[in-house]
């Protein structure tokens, strides 16, 4: 190309002659003129193909293996064309490698999906996915996981860190993402996650489970799901949820709570409102504003969290997902009905008293030493084994009420008598204790003294009550010989 640009240059631009031009490039006239009369070479076109012997030898058996293929290779031990070219050589054809390389390039590329270019209407449809995160709770590193649900037409996104990938969680999600953006879109796209199906079907028809078909008939929402193994089926989300993780979430966040970097997360995400635009110029907020209107309004929030009944242990503890919560002692043998939250797991007895506790991951356990105070009361050397934990579940003023026991009596005696507190504790409850054992800590007075109910004073009969012959009876000290004279005498 670059010898027919200087030829069309010396004849056209400096004027010099083709016969002149040919004999100093050493080029026939004849090219040169060519060379002059067209810019470009025109590629002469071929009556019919090339014949191409090997390649008609070998695509028979080319083609039946890339076809068998699926059924001896899986996942990402895929076949290449090297290993195809291995596998030609093996059986005895003779092809060079490059030649298979071609061959599969044009087979891959006439199998390859071609993507439509998709639009979105306000209020129409929300991409929902989970990603896996890091966070640094109380500061403690651990992992999480990051619920996000995009709003496709606006860009609005909600996004939420939770301790685990269940359903309660995935339920929970949607709940608040509804409340915080104050609509509920018509469509929702996920993938085929175990949350929310049981068995994919023929086509787009899926078995849903129980709590996501509740989920999905108390907000009205049509679920969709993208083709098994596709996530590019909802490449919105997927690439936000990246996008989150690599600007919203580095460096790593942390915080004392879960609670505290969620509530840092959002407001993140909020902010984006007013500061992100699409290509015309509309900020995110702007376009939501369009979308709100179009979504339906949101009712009264579904109860993400789920019911089950657990049997209380000897130890009056209630095992779930690996984890172990306490309950009173009185408790202990019965089956009871727990609701388990996102966070929270609340556990009902049978008088409707509830206990809650911090939902744990499996192996964690969480334990109210407060739930044992009728055994403690019963058992002084079990209160020095809990003490730390009991002293920190009582609070004020227990821990000073222990250090004076211990510095007046020794660690033995001191669990006794702290046993007896502890006891009259479970009997009369706080709201009675724990004002007089404040009172006797300020004066000194002897705890057990202070926790003693007070003498009553017993109410005098009236004259009238009294027999007759015994009203004048003035009794310094009597004996037990003495009520018989008076028993006569009541009876004449």
């Amino acid at each position: 190309m670059d010898q027919v640009h200087v030829v069309r240059h010396k004849v056209l631009i400096e004027g010099r002659t083709q016969r002149a031009v040919a004999r100093e490039l050493g080029l026939s006239r004849t090219t040169v003129g060519k060379y002059v009369d067209q810019a470009a070479l025109a590629r002469k076109a071929e009556a019919t193909p090339r014949p191409r012997p090997v390649w008609d030898a070998v695509a028979p058996r080319v083609q039946t293996l890339l076809a068998e293929s699926v059924r001896w290779t899986g996942g990402k031990q895929r076949l290449t064309a090297t290993r195809l070219h291995a596998l030609l050589v093996a059986e005895g054809c003779q092809v060079g490698v490059s030649v298979i390389k071609t061959a599969v390039a044009e087979w891959k590329r006439q199998r390859r999906e071609v993507f439509v270019p998709l639009t979105y209407r306000p209020g129409d449809l929300a991409e929902v996915d989970f990603f896996e995160v890091l966070v640094d709770v109380n500061g403690t590193r651990r992992k999480a996981w990051l619920f996000l649900m995009r709003l496709m037409y606006s860009g609005r996104d909600f996004a939420w860190i939770y301790e685990r990938q269940d359903q309660i969680s995935f339920l929970d999600g949607h709940v608040r993402a509804f409340a915080h953006v104050g609509g509920v879109p018509a469509r929702i796209a996920y993938d085929n996650l175990r949350a929310a199906v049981v068995r994919i079907l023929v086509g787009g028809a899926r078995t849903l489970t129980p709590r996501f078909t509740a989920l999905a008939s108390h907000y009205l929402l049509e679920a969709c799901f993208c083709r098994p193994g596709e996530g590019h089926d909802k490449g919105g989300v997927e690439a936000r949820g990246k996008a989150v993780r690599q600007q919203a979430l580095v460096p790593i966040p942390s915080g004392t709570t879960l609670a505290t970097i969620n509530a840092a997360l959002l407001a993140q995400m909020d902010a984006r409102l007013e500061t992100v635009r699409d290509a015309t110029g509309q900020t995110t907020g702007a376009r939501f504003a369009e979308e709100q209107r179009q979504c339906r309004a949101v009712p009264l929030a579904f109860e993400a969290a789920t019911t089950t009944l657990a049997t209380v242990t000897p130890r009056a503890l209630v095992r779930l997902g690996g984890a172990m919560y306490s309950v009173w002692t009185r408790w202990a043998g019965l089956d009871l009905v727990v609701r388990v939250g996102p966070s929270t797991v609340t556990i009902v007895g049978r008088d409707g008293i509830q206990v809650q506790h911090p939902r744990k991951r499996g192996g964690e356990r969480s334990i109210d030493d407060r739930h044992y105070l009728a055994e403690l009361a019963r058992k002084p050397q079990a209160v020095r084994q809990v003490l730390p934990d009991l002293l920190r579940d009582l609070g004020a003023p227990f821990p000073a009420i222990w250090d004076q026991c211990h510095a007046a009596h020794g660690p033995r005696d001191a669990a006794r008598l702290f046993a007896k507190v502890l006891g009259q504790l479970d009997t009369h409850g706080a709201d009675r204790v724990i004002p007089a054992l404040t009172v006797a800590l300020a004066a000194g007075t002897p705890l057990l003294l202070a926790l003693t109910p007070a003498s009553t004073t017993l109410d005098r009969l009236a004259p009238t009550a009294v027999p007759s012959p015994l009203r004048d009876l003035e009794v310094d000290s009597g004996c037990a010989a003495d009520y018989d004279g008076w028993l006569v005498a009541v009876g004449s």
